[in-house]
């Protein structure tokens, strides 16, 4: 499993065990009133990514003696900081220092039993608000939908990553998500829905963290998109939609390669 895949997953596992602590929590309302929670950065969240197409790792601050280059989206134990160096920890176990590198430690988690859309940084809560779903909300996504086939306007589930933002949406702004993933194109290749070709452009695009095809057959242009209800309606082809006050306080955040869980 690629590293920010597992990032994801183990901050999911993280989040559970760190929830206790966070029992303070403050509230924050929008402009229609309803509340959302809001809370301060946990100090102990270390697990970061490289936010950054790659980074050279020095083996001490002001050193020019390089370790290794990190590769985009590398996921990285932040330990310190020394100036304009951070001191970090790779995911084998080599320590040293980068200098100026961008890091990131948020990620998405969404909910469909829950209609929930959730902003982490690490452990903690940023943001937790309501969200609309695809026409069949409880079935994961195979294939593309239509007028004539809404039973396959479904939100897919599983692990993806934010290939672009999206800031003049049809739906107001937009993070455009990594489906088809090369999960859900292994079971469409298995039925005969797409080629041997198709999957192994989908399965590369996961490699590199880029934008997968989205002509095939499985459909694809699936978003985190603004003009939601709030309200936890069943009405899009197949992305999440949240009220627009929600969407702007998560820009932000998020960055192209950002980490979005999506739950049954």
């Amino acid at each position: 499993m690629p590293r920010l895949f597992r990032l994801a997953a183990l901050l999911a596992v993280l989040l559970a065990s760190a929830a206790a602590p966070h029992a303070a929590r403050a509230q924050a309302a929008d402009g229609d009133g309803r509340a959302h929670r809001l809370l301060p950065a946990d100090p102990d969240a270390d697990l970061y990514y490289l936010s950054t197409d790659e980074a050279t790792l020095f083996r001490s601050a002001d050193s020019l003696r390089p370790i290794a280059r990190l590769a985009r989206r590398a996921s990285l134990h932040r330990l310190g900081q020394e100036g304009g160096w951070t001191h970090v920890r790779t995911d084998d176990g080599r320590e040293g220092f980068l200098r100026g590198a961008p890091l990131s430690n948020v990620w998405i988690q969404v909910s469909k039993s829950r209609r929930t859309i959730t902003l982490y940084e690490g452990t903690t809560v940023r943001l937790s608000v309501p969200a609309d779903f695809g026409y069949n909300p409880m079935a994961d996504k195979e294939q593309r939908g239509s007028m004539n086939d809404p039973d396959h306007w479904r939100t897919p589930e599983g692990v993806f990553y934010v290939t672009r933002l999206h800031p003049r949406s049809q739906f107001y702004r937009a993070f455009v998500l990594s489906y088809p993933s090369t999960v859900h194109a292994r079971r469409a290749l298995d039925r005969g829905l797409i080629s041997a070709r198709d999957y192994e452009a989908i399965a590369e695009a996961e490699r590199t963290f880029a934008e997968p095809p989205m002509n095939t057959a499985m459909g694809g242009m699936i978003e985190i998109h603004g003009s939601g209800t709030g309200a936890g309606v069943n009405w899009t082809q197949g992305c999440v939609a949240v009220r627009n006050t929600h969407m702007d306080a998560m820009w932000g955040y998020v960055t192209v390669g950002t980490p979005v869980v999506i739950d049954p």
